[in-house]
């Protein structure tokens, strides 16, 4: 998988930029504030739709436009493909392969796979529990991309079935309306936590096995999916009870507090570390190399899947690694992935990384060669 060619349109600082890639390794190197995490961004919307920064598509248009364009050649096993991902301020975005419009996104995603990995992503350990399923379901997007689809008919369920508990908050609750919204919750929310369940299951193993080389095995780190629901292994049906049941022992609480107290939206997902959590454990630079883990995880799960080596993106994290943990990171990536990176200062890199990857200079929305 090789990104051969990005051109942004009235996307955040760019006005109008092309970037032809030509190594394996893309250094991007410039002050803050100068454009260079937009286009990671700009990488990461193509291959999840979704940005970790969590922007909404009017904050991504620059001002007094109408629109902003994604564009990008990709190569693959499978051929050559040309992604376009076109966001309106005054209505809904649309994605292209191929200069063929796209009608369901999620025959859209799948195509370029990436792991973001920046210095947001610490939040994976300090954070809330929101931040871990986010991240979460942005990996199962890239596993199978028809999850967005199930994501988002729970999501719509759960703002119905709010707008209802509101709705009827100080009035008599007419149950067998409640009743349709509560098997409607139960259904789409259990393949949502199946999913989420099976992805962890498979992620867990891979990111312990590079915690245990990173931290010299002296800490054993363990991830496991915890849903507010009881879980039974291949059993829906029993997982759709549990689901019926808590809502119902949950029903006056949810009424008194007019939302949905119950489903996938309130899981967490529990990172331990010598059986102690990773939150309240240790130093910084121990959360940082779980993180790390979790990253290079990501990447080995997505690669065994697709069968293909996804880009990997990373956001000014060296300064956040101090010299080992940067070390143990370049190793792992050597040339096995494309990898954009941005930095202030090429500082960090020895010579042998620096002649072997291109080197990009952004100021103020503007790439350039030196």
């Amino acid at each position: 998988m090789y990104l051969k060619t990005l051109h942004l349109r009235q996307f955040r600082n760019y006005q109008d930029q092309k970037v032809e890639f030509n190594a394996a390794k893309t250094i991007l190197v410039g002050n803050n504030a100068q454009g260079k995490s937009n286009l990671l961004e700009a990488v990461e919307l193509l291959a999840t739709l979704r940005s970790h920064r969590m922007a909404r598509d009017r904050d991504l248009i620059q001002d007094a436009t109408e629109f902003a364009q994604i564009n990008a050649s990709l190569e693959r096993d499978t051929g050559m493909s040309d992604l376009t991902l076109t966001l309106r301020r005054n209505g809904r975005r649309s994605v292209a392969i191929n200069g063929e419009i796209v009608r369901r996104q999620m025959d859209f995603l799948g195509v370029l796979n990436a792991v973001q990995f920046s210095s947001l992503d610490l939040e994976l350990v300090r954070g809330s529990p929101e931040v871990r399923r986010n991240w979460l379901d942005t990996l199962l997007i890239q596993l199978e991309p028809v999850y967005a689809h199930i994501l988002q008919q729970y999501n719509q369920v759960l703002r119905q079935r709010n707008a209802f508990l509101k709705k009827h908050q100080d009035s008599p609750l007419p149950n067998s309306q409640l009743a349709l919204w509560d098997a409607q919750l139960a259904t789409t929310g259990t393949r949502v936590i199946r999913r989420r369940d099976r992805a962890i299951q498979r992620l867990a193993p891979i990111a312990a096995a590079w915690h245990a080389s990173i931290s010299g095995s002296t800490e054993i780190l363990e991830i496991k999916y915890s849903p507010n629901i009881p879980l039974v292994q291949h059993q829906p049906e029993q997982v759709q009870q549990a689901f019926l049941n808590k809502i119902q022992q949950r029903a006056v609480a949810e009424l008194y507090r007019g939302t949905t107290l119950v489903g996938p939206h309130r899981d967490e997902v529990e990172l331990t570390i010598n059986q102690t959590p990773a939150r309240q454990y240790g130093s910084q630079g121990q959360q940082r190399t779980l993180v790390l883990a979790l990253k290079l995880a990501e990447l080995e799960l997505i690669e065994e899947v697709v069968k293909e080596p996804p880009l990997l993106l990373l956001d000014d994290v060296l300064a956040e690694l101090d010299p080992y943990r940067q070390n143990q990171l370049l190793d792992a990536i050597q040339d096995r992935f494309q990898t954009l990176i941005t930095t202030t200062h090429l500082s960090s890199f020895d010579a042998q990384w620096l002649n072997s990857s291109q080197i990009l200079f952004v100021k103020a929305g503007e790439i350039s060669i030196n």
